[in-house]
């Protein structure tokens, strides 16, 4: 039997975050019916799951993407970098091309990324979870 697009997208962001469908589908479906399963399909299941990039690779692209479009994506840009950690990123890494990003975004880009990923290190911290950017 053949894996269906939906199915890949469930596997892939099950890896990232198991809870990820659900959690769209409380914020959003009331309004949007179904949106959680199109975003799971779409952009799991049709771009995160093809072939020739490794998952974290995939993740450290978004995050990069998020950071040079600004500061208003960063909600989406906490997520993320959420999954590039579960992806296998470090703390590091994810702070590099964050970093790198104010080449091609600008500086505040940058900056509103560093705080962003800053912010989501220190509430891992405070949870228990290992951050290590001070010593990276």
């Amino acid at each position: 039997m053949e894996t269906t697009t939906l199915e890949k997208g469930r596997t892939v962001a099950a890896k990232l975050n198991p809870e990820l469908e659900e959690i769209l589908a409380s914020r959003y479906n009331d309004a949007l019916p179904g949106l959680a399963e199109t975003l799971i399909e779409s952009a799991y299941g049709r771009l995160y799951a093809r072939d020739g990039l490794d998952l974290k690779t995939r993740q450290i692209a978004t995050v990069a993407a998020l950071t040079a479009l600004g500061g208003q994506t960063a909600p989406q840009l906490k997520v993320n970098i959420e999954h590039t950690l579960a992806a296998g990123a470090s703390e590091r890494e994810i702070l590099e091309v964050i970093l790198q990003m104010s080449a091609y975004g600008g500086w505040p880009a940058a900056i509103n990324g560093i705080n962003t990923a800053l912010e989501l290190f220190a509430e891992r911290a405070k949870s228990g979870e290992v951050s290590a950017w001070k010593n990276a």
